[in-house]
């Protein structure tokens, strides 16, 4: 699905160069679940913007589903982001005046798509939010924000699904379902790729990618993914966390 070679990112400032990414060589299967880690500066969010072609490489060659995006003009990325990207960002960027229904129809409208009440509502209901269309961003809790961008993503059916620090905004709860989310899009065959810094989201995924000083240092097997509906199970409801908090002594 995913095939960097010599994958290289230079930034001209000034007279200085800053070498963000050097000689990325790395392959991401189809239907693959796997996270990049690293500290700030360490490359991983510019990696994340190659690969979502939202950029082009200085040099080397970037491989989508058998399309040599490094070659393409911007028309031809534009067509490629709509068409077979996803995009979740820790800022869940909705319309605040917006309902939900009209925030995951927005992408079918840049393509024409037809029947897209009813594809936004298939996607909502995917995310556990079908009896949520009708409200707005104010009057959704954080968690749930988030699962509207995630239907949002869904909606041209991409077959890669990026996310860039997820769960940073959530509470424990919010984050598991989140990461169940993800764990049962990729069951489905939709290849999911994570940057967070949290390790025990990491843990989600099947393959740990390190990133260090633009350069790749780390590519691990996972040997036992976290199940976040296992774990969800185990965790207070919102409405069990509300009467604890009640009862609580002053």
């Amino acid at each position: 699905m995913i095939r960097a070679v010599q994958l290289t990112k230079t930034y001209e400032m000034g007279r200085m160069r800053v070498h963000a990414l050097r000689h990325i060589n790395l392959e991401i299967g189809a239907g693959e679940m796997v996270s990049i880690m690293g500290p700030s500066g360490s490359g991983k969010s510019t990696f994340m913007n190659l690969i979502g072609c939202l950029d082009q490489p200085t040099s080397g060659e970037y491989w989508l589903d058998d399309t040599l995006t490094s070659k393409l003009n911007d028309n031809q990325l534009a067509e490629i982001r709509n068409e077979k990207i996803g995009f979740v960002f820790q800022q869940f960027n909705l319309l605040p005046r917006t309902s939900a229904l009209r925030q995951v129809e927005l992408p079918m409208l840049y393509n024409g798509s037809r029947n897209r009440r009813e594809r936004a509502m298939e996607a909502l209901a995917i995310v556990g939010l079908a009896d949520r269309a009708d409200h707005k961003p104010s009057e959704l809790s954080g968690g749930q924000q988030q699962r509207v961008a995630i239907a949002r993503s869904l909606v041209n059916h991409p077959v890669v699904l990026l996310a860039d620090e997820p769960t940073g905004a959530l509470d424990s709860r919010s984050g598991e379902e989140v990461m169940g989310i993800f764990q049962s899009l990729n069951a489905q065959g939709i290849t999911v790729i994570i940057v967070t810094h949290e390790p025990d989201i990491a843990e989600h995924t099947h393959r740990i990618i390190r990133f260090r000083d633009g350069r790749l240092v780390a590519d691990e097997a996972v040997a036992a993914p976290i199940n976040a509906e296992e774990v969800l199970r185990s965790l207070p409801t919102e409405e069990e966390a509300e009467e604890d908090l009640e009862e609580a002594p002053a």
